[in-house]
């Protein structure tokens, strides 16, 4: 199966409950550059609760779920990049609490949607083009 990339960042915003998720879909080339871009968008995000993210990059992937309950944010994201086959891509989400708890149910399904709604965006190119 051949895989795929993004050609270019893109961003969605889905909001649930009075909290927002700022889906943010980056093309990376190198595990440092994408600490770089973590690090910028927790910068450019102070007040935001969680910063929840996965990332396929060459033969390295990782996710995180930055204090959200285990497995509700990074894992699903990181089994979609798995899924669609996409490499050297990262889907980054950034969450605004909204004052409601989501439950861990409700919570998994708004970071897979953010990351569903954030990845339809984007335009798909083979590695190596």
């Amino acid at each position: 199966m051949t895989e795929l990339t993004i050609k270019e960042s893109k961003t969605f915003l889905l909001e649930n409950m009075k909290s927002k998720f700022y889906a943010i879909a980056l093309p990376v080339k190198s595990v440092d550059e994408f600490k770089k871009q973590l690090e910028a968008i927790r910068k450019d995000n102070p007040k935001a609760r969680h910063v929840v993210y996965a990332y396929r990059i060459g033969v390295n992937s990782k996710s995180c779920d930055d204090k959200e309950p285990k497995g509700t944010g990074g894992r699903p994201i990181l089994e979609l990049l798995n899924k669609k086959n996409l490499n050297n891509v990262a889907v980054i989400v950034v969450r605004y609490y909204g004052g409601v708890q989501l439950g861990a149910g409700r919570l998994l399904r708004t970071y897979l949607n953010s990351a569903i709604n954030v990845l339809n965006e984007c335009e798909f190119v083979e590695i190596g083009d």
